[in-house]
């Protein structure tokens, strides 16, 4: 039995079940995956980075080029496109979150490799190979066109580069070469690669430049500047600076080319050109808004659906006249179902109001609230259940197995994030040199966490990238053999 839990092959065949039955049995889409569609078609069929607005095929840098572009390839492999293409595409994805776990487990082994015995390294790859390919919040996504898969496969590869160059800084690892010279530029090919895969990254999700930031603090807080090497950190942040900056180049000429702007990423506002931005809305929401139910009732209905009063929380008014005057604004939109400049404008105007009379409410309780939501989370956004846990009682007699899935998964979200607590304590406490390494997970924590709470719609997908330093760290929980 012990060797059939040491295998790796088994742990993957476990995992390519459980990603299978995600494929097979909960397929889903979601409003991004037809816009994904939409462009990848384009740009295999016209040669054009494009959606179809208006009726005309319109260049747009509203998403950034790197999902597309997968979609554009399993398209040209498959001679399918859009929906006919989805499980192709579900497959492909399954493959690549297998590896992805692999990767992850490779990260636990480097890890514990500069202080335990090669056995430790094995039991800390093999509990977080089976830790990461049983975690359903992962597996799941594999199961939806959308960027979650590749955005946790570059994020896992990123963290890899960028430990061994913290280890390799700090003294912990000797070489990782074999030549002369590339052994004598360690240093420098790792920040290079680091920054690399974290252009790489940035061209499926924007924000990955996050995870190269919190290299730089870390390298210059626990190794640089100790050892009077801040000439050093300046060069590391210069290459992987680089690095970052030349898969994203393409895409910047191609936008100043078509578009006339300068843009590596992609516009904040994810807006289409002839679209208004609704910045006074936005900021009203984030005067209340904090939970992801309540982007599928108010945010996500914008410019398409009616808005309910009624689906808007009372938190959202701190007086009856307040409610009032929304209800006038809303009763405007709702008869065109476009949001006019005036309209926007008189959300601006309540948003400053209650920013004004409440500014903790709107810059710390709010915030602090997203960030509970975004980490606890049951994270069945693209499962058929509805995520209501209570009223206990009135939940359990409507629908049983909805409420049974729910808390089960919210319970295994905890149990995943207190491992990875437990995990980075212990390994803190007990090897002083590899503190650097915690301190970067956590300050990569903090810095996401923060980013997402600005998000007025904060979505708890948008923190499965942490997942795999979470489970590099709860895989530290088992790298030590058990005492004799």
């Amino acid at each position: 039995m012990k060797r059939v839990f040491y295998s790796p092959f088994v742990a993957i065949a476990v995992g390519l079940c459980l990603r299978l039955f995600f494929v097979l049995k909960f397929p889903s889409t979601s409003g991004d995956t037809v816009l994904y569609e939409q462009i990848a078609t384009n740009w295999l069929k016209r040669g054009t980075y494009a959606m179809d607005v208006g009726g005309a095929v319109t260049p747009v840098d509203i998403r950034v080029p790197g999902y597309p572009a997968f979609l554009a390839v399993i398209y040209a492999i498959t001679g399918r496109t859009g929906e006919s293409a989805r499980l192709a595409v579900m497959l492909v994805q399954v493959a690549i979150d297998l590896l992805t776990c692999l990767i992850i487990a490779a990260l636990a082994a480097l890890l514990t490799s500069g202080f335990s015995t090669t056995e430790s390294s094995k039991r800390a790859f093999t509990a977080a190979l089976w830790l990461a390919v049983l975690c359903p919040f992962t597996a799941n996504y594999t199961a939806v066109p959308l960027t979650e898969v590749f955005a946790g496969f570059l994020t896992a590869a990123t963290l890899l580069a960028l430990i061994a160059q913290l280890w390799h800084s700090s003294g912990g690892i000797a070489s990782l070469f074999k030549t002369e010279w590339a052994t004598k530029h360690t240093e420098s090919i790792l920040a290079v690669l680091g920054g690399f895969l974290t252009g790489l990254g940035t061209l499926v999700r924007p924000e990955t430049p996050l995870l190269l930031g919190a290299s730089w603090i870390i390298l210059l807080a626990f190794v640089f500047l100790k050892r009077r090497r801040f000439r050093f950190w300046a060069q590391f942040v210069a290459l992987s600076a680089a690095g970052c900056l030349l898969p994203l180049l393409p895409w910047a000429i191609r936008n100043a080319v078509t578009l006339h702007e300068v843009q590596f990423l992609a516009p904040k506002d994810s807006n289409l050109p002839v679209e208004l931005i609704p910045r006074g809305f936005m900021n009203w929401e984030k005067t209340w808004l904090f939970r992801i139910s309540d982007c599928y009732r108010v945010t996500w209905k914008l410019n398409d659906e009616v808005i309910n009063l009624e689906d808007i929380p009372a938190r959202a008014f701190d007086t009856p006249e307040e409610k009032q005057r929304v209800a006038d604004i809303l009763e405007q939109y709702n008869d065109d179902l476009t949001l006019t400049p005036q309209e926007d404008t008189a959300f601006a105007q309540l948003a400053r109001e209650r920013a004004a009379r409440h500014p903790l409410r709107t810059y710390l309780w709010l915030p602090a609230a997203r960030a509970i939501t975004l980490w606890f989370s049951p994270r069945i956004e693209r499962l058929p259940y509805s995520g209501h846990v209570f009223p206990l009682a009135q939940t359990w007699e409507d629908d049983p197995v909805d409420q049974f899935v729910t808390i089960s998964l919210f319970l295994l979200n905890i149990l995943y994030v207190a491992l990875a607590i437990w995990g980075a304590l212990r390994f803190w406490r007990r090897h002083p040199s590899a503190r650097p390494a915690v301190a970067f997970f956590v300050v990569f924590f903090l810095l996401r966490t923060a980013f997402l709470t600005t998000v007025e719609a904060p979505e708890p997908r948008y923190m499965l990238v942490c997942f795999p330093a979470l489970i590099a760290l709860a895989a530290q929980l088992f790298a030590r053999p058990p005492e004799s």
